[in-house]
């Protein structure tokens, strides 16, 4: 016989129990590699995670849509609101599917110098209030657009959230009762009112401020100055005759739609006055005393958050103007004629501010 160095051919035939496991252990290899590429997608595609440690590492620009106590939130409120609904819209998609951007149910229609940027800013602290903090101008430079160009504005809110915006010369326009009236008769309307003749003061000082050769505000004031005669094709006299703009706003919503919140309050007694906003909303009331913090300095209450360990922040540089000296007979002439719009705007509101 001869001998081979090769040996025969062996066929191994794995027993069953082997080809169990050798299955078993792919499809657990193949669900594992799945996850861990699922979860590297995941995170890569959200951008809150990125927005979130942007804030940690700049400071000044952290925060949701209700952590407003920023230094300068006037002047950068459109750069603020759009960075903050990017990221809220976007990481909405994954987080909350239930949240969709809506027509206003709320809006605080005046008045220019009155504090509605300061009510606007009490209020989103609130947590059922979502608000853009821009001025859209629909109602009364942009209607053309159309109702869903507005809504596109407005920040994703869930069912329970209250959409709102704030656009002072609302309240002045004559198309603006019609047409806030055609979107919804159901809108609820806050105005904030200031002694019109401390407001019209307010409103040249901040008009000087950015065109420094505007004439005296006596000489705009006036018509004829010997025969005391008001002009009041001048804005910043016209906006203070409320009881005129409200008679037209009464045509198309009755006075229970309509909240009129004390500008001097709003500096006084900002909690009680949240207060009464609050309810208006129909809105439990969680701003209260407890956020705010007078500023001496500045004359006018600061936020701050309810826990106590941060330092109060208060509105931008463009809040707290020093007003130029008028000559007090200009002063007392505008009471004289603002008087009886005054009364009338009292009886009208069932308030007595007491301007006079």
């Amino acid at each position: 016989m001869e001998y081979s160095p090769v040996p025969p051919s062996v066929h191994v035939v794995p027993s069953p129990h082997v080809k169990n496991k050798l299955f078993v252990f792919c499809i657990m290899l193949s669900l594992w590699v799945y996850m861990v590429y699922c979860c590297v997608g995941y995170c890569a595609t959200v951008p809150n995670l990125t927005y979130r440690r942007d804030a940690e590492s700049e400071p000044e620009q952290q925060g949701a849509s209700r952590d407003l106590l920023d230094n300068d939130l006037d002047s950068r409120a459109e750069d603020w609101e759009e960075s903050r609904a990017e990221a809220k819209d976007d990481s909405s998609r994954f987080f909350n599917e239930t949240e969709s951007k809506k027509l206003p149910r709320a809006i605080i229609i005046g008045v220019k110098k009155g504090g509605t940027r300061a009510l606007l800013e009490f209020l989103r602290l609130h947590p059922d209030i979502r608000a853009v903090g821009a001025e859209p101008h629909f109602f009364d430079r942009n209607y053309d657009r159309g109702l869903d160009w507005y809504r596109e504005l407005m920040p994703k809110s869930s069912d329970g959230q209250l959409t709102m915006e704030k656009t002072p010369s609302y309240y002045v326009t004559k198309e603006v009762p019609a047409r806030i009236h055609n979107m919804s008769k159901d809108t609820k309307l806050i105005v904030v009112v200031r002694d019109p003749v401390t407001r019209a003061i307010s409103d040249y000082t901040q008009t000087r401020s950015k065109k420094p050769d505007i004439p005296s505000f006596e000489s705009l004031t006036f018509k004829n100055k010997s025969a005391g005669l008001i002009d009041t094709s001048w804005s910043a006299v016209q906006i203070g005759m409320y009881a005129k703009h409200l008679e037209r706003w009464l045509l198309f919503f009755p006075m229970e739609q309509l909240l009129f919140v004390s500008g001097e309050r709003l500096i006084s007694d900002p909690a009680g006055e949240v207060a009464r906003v609050q309810d208006f909303l129909g809105l439990r009331r969680v701003v209260t005393e407890k956020h705010f913090h007078f500023n001496p300095a500045k004359g006018f209450p600061c936020l701050k958050r309810p826990d106590g360990n941060s330092k109060p922040h208060c509105l931008g540089k463009t809040k707290g103007r020093t007003h130029p000296n008028i000559d007090p007979d200009v002063v007392q002439r505008l009471r004289d004629f603002y008087k009886p719009f005054n009364s009338k705007f009292y009886k009208m509101t069932g308030h007595n501010f007491g301007w006079d």
